[in-house]
Parts: structure tokens; C-alpha cells; sequence
């Protein structure tokens, strides 16, 4: 009888340990005053020596700018920025005829897959 009460407690165990390895846990909420203003964007990060850019699955490009000290380790990855977004899309044009560079202040990111869907097209 012991043996099987430590069996069934030790699968019990096992399999809720199991189950918290399999979800990822939950980022912290942000209150509507945090969020105002902010774009989330999810693309595929390329750039190196502290200067970044996010490639949209629209083709948009943002030049990546502020709290970029996290991006050097998820190059060619496949990721979700926060953040304050300026300029125009990198398709418009200026009124001088000139291309215009989005940029995204990045807030956060969070690592989506470790290689990008547009690299598999």
C-alpha cells in the first residue's frame, strides 16, 4: 500500500511538473496608461553592432531605436516588439521624393520562433 501512495505521489508530481514546463508563464499585465500610445509588432529582427531593424510580414521595415540591449541574441529570429512607433512606412515617400524610415522605440520583446517565416519563402 505504501509503495503505491508514493508511486501515485510521485507521478502526481511528475506530471504537474511536466505541465508548468509546457506553458510558458504569463508576462505581467500593463495598465491601459502603460499600453497608450504603443504598436506591437511582430516580425523578423536582422542588424548587428547595436543597430537593428524588424521586417514586418507586411514588408514594413522599422529602424529599431531605445532599449535595444536585448536584441544582439535573437538576430534572424522571429520576434514581437512594443513600442512607440515614428516616420512613415518604408514604402511611402516623402514630399521630396525621398524614402522615409519607420521607427519603432522598442518597449519589450518577446522571442516568438528561432527562425523567421519570411526566410522559409
Amino acid at each position: 500500500m505504501y509503495r503505491t501512495m508514493m508511486l501515485a505521489l510521485v507521478l502526481l508530481a511528475s506530471g504537474a511538473w511536466l505541465h508548468a514546463q509546457a506553458y510558458p508563464q504569463a508576462a505581467p499585465t500593463q495598465s491601459a496608461s502603460d499600453t497608450a500610445g504603443h504598436t506591437t509588432v511582430h516580425g523578423c529582427l536582422e542588424g548587428a553592432n547595436g543597430s537593428y531593424t524588424l521586417t514586418a510580414a507586411d514588408g514594413t521595415v522599422y529602424l529599431l531605436t531605445g532599449n535595444t540591449a536585448e536584441l544582439k541574441d535573437h538576430v534572424g529570429h522571429e520576434v514581437q516588439i512594443t513600442g512607440k512607433t515614428s516616420g512613415s512606412s518604408a514604402a511611402s515617400t516623402s514630399s521630396a521624393g525621398t524614402a522615409q524610415q519607420a521607427t519603432l522605440d522598442v518597449k519589450s520583446m518577446k522571442h516568438i520562433a528561432k527562425t523567421c517565416k519570411s526566410a522559409a519563402k
